[in-house]
């Protein structure tokens, strides 16, 4: 292995290029002047040049010593900044989490949990993510996210996940629609419907048939849309008729469409879960998150 100096090493040349003096030097790191010397030895043998001419007078920094001690002190610098938030992460809901959430969460959830979040904890800083659940998965496999809030029923493998909430879905055509305004509609009546679908990859899609138990649907998804919002369009332009999650129409997704809404007979719904790696070493603060969740959820 390549040979790199030291952090001693550097804080001794640090020292040394503010003083110019062994001894002053030594005294600054609270070390010998001999033991300082020998480290600075050692940090010339590694670089294979010399960081300082000595006399009995003074100590002259040569060209490159001077350079090495700058990015010393910038290298020190962001070895402090480590510490720091080492130091910082045992404390509950402190520092940075990388947070994964599906397109038909986030925008949704998001800003109602979001301010709670700021005012709970005001030492948290939060980086978000969207993306579709298999992306998620593998950033949350990978380590590029903490944690992430998917929908359920899903394969998360070993990973340990919390619900966090009850999704229910509601009936939604347009309000000129056959079935617009009665009290429940029942599973016979969806089936015999033109249903509307998210595109492959979103797991609202697999969601939907499963509740309309539907194997083959190619017939009847003509159109597909990207989003929720484009799905509440196309239904109030005529197209067809859904599925939405209630957590999407409390965030009043179809205000100013032209649709209706009914229960389904028999009620259905997804799991909102946050799902973590079960090596990962922030659990209690991951329970916390999950219990706020609940809590605004519940709300």
């Amino acid at each position: 292995m390549r040979r790199v100096p030291t952090m001693k090493q550097l804080q001794y040349l640090i020292a040394l290029a503010d003083a110019r003096h062994f001894g002053r030097a030594a005294e600054v790191c609270a070390v010998t002047q001999s033991t300082l010397s020998a480290g600075i030895r050692d940090l010339e043998s590694v670089l294979g040049t010399e960081v300082a001419e000595r006399s009995k007078r003074r100590v002259v920094m040569t060209r490159l010593g001077g350079r090495v001690a700058e990015m010393a002190d910038e290298i020190l610098r962001e070895a402090e900044a480590i510490m720091a938030l080492a130091r910082a992460d045992p404390e509950p809901m402190t520092g940075e989490i990388r947070l994964g959430v599906i397109p038909t969460i986030s925008p949704f959830l998001l800003p109602r949990v979001l301010p709670v979040l700021r005012e709970r904890f005001p030492r948290l800083l939060i980086y978000l993510r969207e993306e579709r659940t298999a992306g998620l998965l593998a950033g949350l496999e990978h380590g590029d996210l903490d944690l992430v809030l998917i929908a359920l029923p899903y394969e998360t493998g070993d990973l340990t996940v919390d619900v966090v909430g009850e999704d229910e879905f509601l009936f939604a055509c347009r309000r000129d629609h056959a079935l617009a305004g009665t009290s429940v509609v029942t599973r016979e009546a969806l089936a015999g419907a033109e249903l509307l679908l998210l595109e492959e990859g979103h797991c609202l899609r697999g969601h939907t048939l499963d509740v309309c138990r539907i194997g083959d649907v190619r017939a009847r998804a003509q159109f597909e849309a990207s989003s929720l919002h484009t799905l509440v369009q196309m239904v109030a332009a005529g197209i067809g008729v859904t599925l939405i999650p209630r957590l999407a129409v409390d965030a009043d997704i179809s205000r100013g469409a032209d649709i209706s809404l009914t229960p389904l007979a028999v009620p259905a719904s997804r799991q909102l879960g946050l799902a973590w790696r079960q090596t990962s070493t922030r659990v209690a603060d991951y329970r916390l998150l999950a219990e706020t969740l609940r809590g605004v959820l519940g709300t």
